[in-house]
């Protein structure tokens, strides 16, 4: 009995302190697919910059993802709205992330993260290509790398974000992002223990879109194994404006037609027109519809937090509290509608596509660069590949002990919501939208869901762990009597 007991007890410290993960995802063909279960994953996504470009200050400490209480509230109205990933834009690579990451991995959300930030040396300039593409911009670079290339839940780098979205950048800019994409990719084929994709996020300059998706995603000489290939290609797109937009009138037609024969995946990596208010979301429908599923690999709402520009989802105060507004509650709702199952279908033609070889006739525009020359790396860039940068702040998953959100949080009804926390999901998991209506009941079950709403029945790691440990100290307590 004494070993029975030994063995019971050991179960019951699993139960309290095990670290569930996300199952990676890697990009296969035109397709995002789940490494171990290889169910296609479409992102449902949200762009998630809390302070906007104020909320990257150098030396102060804090950026998105370095506070665990704000994330700990953030990632449960984010489980509610039912979204997968996270886009995050400007990021200090040495703050601690452990906490931030490893609730969103708890609670089943990806990390799309970029590089770059406003700072000197921390971005490509398109006006001074040849001195901002440095050994000082490549430690940053390779940095943001080392902070979360640990995170299971990092699903890939935006190597860069819009660099050409104005005329005349087409010449000259497209080689410095092949050579910045090769040297991500080398730098994370020598120091990173798995393949962590990197892409791309352009404008929607229709003049050049075609261009820049297929100089991008060409293989030099004809070879798989071109480093300097993106691994997939985001656009910012906000063509879909109001209720009375459709499929045709906000081009994801033309979108479809001009991306049709992908070979990496595609999605979009912002949209969310806010011309007509509050928004309500209805190219959500289109989007992971069946006329654009077979090209796209779904999207990025912009964005989460209510900034001067008016895109925000939810309105956070400086004292921690939250208010949801009815843009969220809407996209609640079109996420809501969703058929996850036919999403999560694979599609095996897809998966098997290559790339095709670059050359002058993918570029149909005059003024784009046709040359696949890519710039050699800077003075000191292969010492940082080969030897690693100096002194790398990596990030580990951490234990997830509190799940309840400590601060106030309001529905867009001005209602209070109760016993709001995360629910830890099982490690084959990822967040989908569950039915839920986060629009201010103040009346919720413990997983601060809504009476009667499809989620109180996911079952999540928390509730697993929960249910062992019961079952461990009943299995103790017969186990004495026998004695």
């Amino acid at each position: 009995m004494l070993s029975l007991n030994r063995l019971l007890f050991h179960l019951v410290l699993w139960a309290i302190s095990g670290v569930s993960a996300v199952q990676n995802i890697k990009v296969q063909g035109a397709d995002y697919v789940n490494n171990v279960t290889s169910d296609r994953f479409q992102i449902i996504g949200i762009a998630y910059q809390p302070g906007g470009s104020a909320g990257f200050i150098a030396g102060s400490g804090v950026d998105p993802l370095s506070n665990g209480t704000f994330c700990l509230r953030d990632a449960a109205l984010m489980q509610r709205l039912g979204v997968n990933t996270i886009r995050v834009y400007n990021l200090d690579p040495f703050l601690n992330h452990d906490l931030c990451a490893s609730i969103f991995n708890a609670v089943g959300i990806y990390m799309l993260l970029d590089v770059n930030s406003p700072l000197p040396n921390e971005s490509l300039n398109p006006d001074d290509l040849t001195s901002s593409y440095n050994s000082a911009y490549l430690n940053r670079i390779f940095a943001v790398v080392e902070a979360f290339k640990n995170f299971p839940n990092t699903l890939g780098f935006f190597g860069g974000n819009e660099v050409m979205q104005k005329p005349g950048t087409e010449g000259e800019v497209p080689p410095y992002l092949r050579a910045v994409t090769r040297d991500l990719k080398n730098y994370i084929a020598k120091h990173s223990s798995r393949n962590i994709p990197v892409g791309y996020a352009a404008a929607d300059v229709r003049e050049i879109l075609a261009e820049s998706f297929a100089y991008l995603s060409c293989d030099i000489d004809g070879s798989s194994s071109d480093e300097s290939r993106i691994d997939f290609f985001g656009l910012n797109s906000y063509s879909w404006c109001g209720g009375d937009a459709t499929f045709q009138t906000a081009g994801y037609d033309i979108l479809v037609q001009m991306f049709g024969n992908t070979t990496i995946p595609i999605f979009f990596s912002e949209y969310g027109c806010n011309k007509v208010k509050p928004r309500v979301f209805d190219e959500v429908q289109a989007l992971y519809g069946p006329n654009m599923t077979s090209v796209m690999s779904g999207g990025i709402v912009y964005e989460y937090v209510q900034e001067f520009n008016e895109y925000g989802l939810v309105d956070l105060h400086d004292n921690g509290t939250a208010v949801i507004r009815v843009d969220y509650d809407n996209l609640q709702k079109q996420y809501n509608e969703l058929d996850i199952k036919q999403l999560e279908s694979g599609n095996l033609s897809a998966t098997t596509l290559k790339s095709p070889r670059c050359s002058g006739g993918l570029i149909t525009g005059a003024s784009f660069s046709k040359s696949f020359r890519i710039p050699s790396l800077p003075s000191g860039g292969q010492s940082l590949i080969d030897n690693g940068i100096k002194n790398p702040n990596n990030g580990k998953l951490v234990s997830v002990r509190e799940t309840v959100v400590p601060t106030e949080v309001y529905g867009s009804n001005g209602g209070l919501i109760n016993n709001l926390e995360i629910e830890p999901l099982p490690e084959d998991r990822s967040n989908v939208p569950t039915g839920a209506d986060t629009s201010g009941a103040t009346t919720t079950t413990a997983s601060g869901t809504s009476t009667g709403s499809k989620a109180e029945s996911t079952g999540g790691a928390g509730n697993l762990r929960m249910n062992v440990i019961l079952e461990c100290v009943t299995l103790m307590i017969l186990a004495l009597r026998v004695v």
